[in-house]
């Protein structure tokens, strides 16, 4: 757990924090409602993964916000390489996805928290409060998805190419030649990806995991 409060002398430090976002609107509001706090000043804005990597280097804040798609290098690789840099970092989650699977890769790669940008300030600066004091945090909405998330069968790599291969619009005949397996196999592993999915068909299972961000188009 992290110490308490940072002290000088008698006055209480304020809680530094970093933001990496790649809108620039969305970094001077963020900036602008946080430095009204008399216990939080913002110390770095980045507009991309890898400029939020360096600028922790650089500037060792006590609290990020990271967004999670960005150019360069994408939020959830941003908090493997600064969780691999110190494994006590404080990051959260802020952005507009609220997939399963981002709510999962994002919590999996080292973040403490995973907020949505609809969130009020209120929540915010307690979310920023409490994993500054060493505990995690999900909002509610996002407690939920997670939830839902843990509770399903996950899905295998052969599974996972499947559905991948679904999405390029690949017949069962295709799938098989590219993945040097038989039709019959196909058909099997797509029956168990049906039954994951809880869909009896190609479309459902394509539109199910691009809603939960399973697949990318």
């Amino acid at each position: 757990m992290r110490e308490g409060p940072r002290r000088s002398g008698s006055a209480v430090l304020p809680i530094r924090v970093l933001i990496a976002d790649d809108h620039v609107l969305v970094r001077r509001g963020l900036v602008a409602i946080i430095n009204m706090e008399e216990d939080a000043l913002v110390v770095g804005e980045a507009g991309d993964g890898r400029q939020a990597v360096a600028l922790w280097r650089e500037l060792q804040p006590d609290v990020v916000l990271m967004d999670l798609r960005m150019p360069e290098v994408d939020g959830v690789e941003a908090i493997r390489q600064i969780k691999a840099l110190d494994a006590r970092a404080a990051i959260i989650v802020l952005t507009t996805y609220d997939h399963e699977e981002d709510v999962y890769a994002g919590l999996r790669a080292g973040a403490k928290a995973y907020l949505l940008k609809d969130v009020q300030p209120e929540e915010l600066f307690h979310c920023i409060r409490t994993v500054h004091g060493g505990e995690g945090y999900l909002q509610a909405k996002i407690a939920v998805k997670l939830a839902h998330r843990l509770q399903e069968a996950p899905l295998t790599e052969r599974e996972v190419q499947i559905l991948e291969s679904l999405a390029e619009g690949k017949s069962n005949r295709a799938i098989a030649a590219a993945l040097f397996i038989s039709e019959s196999t196909v058909k099997s592993h797509l029956k168990g990806l049906f039954g994951k999915l809880d869909v009896t068909s190609r479309a459902e299972a394509i539109t199910l995991a691009a809603r939960r961000g399973l697949v990318k188009f």
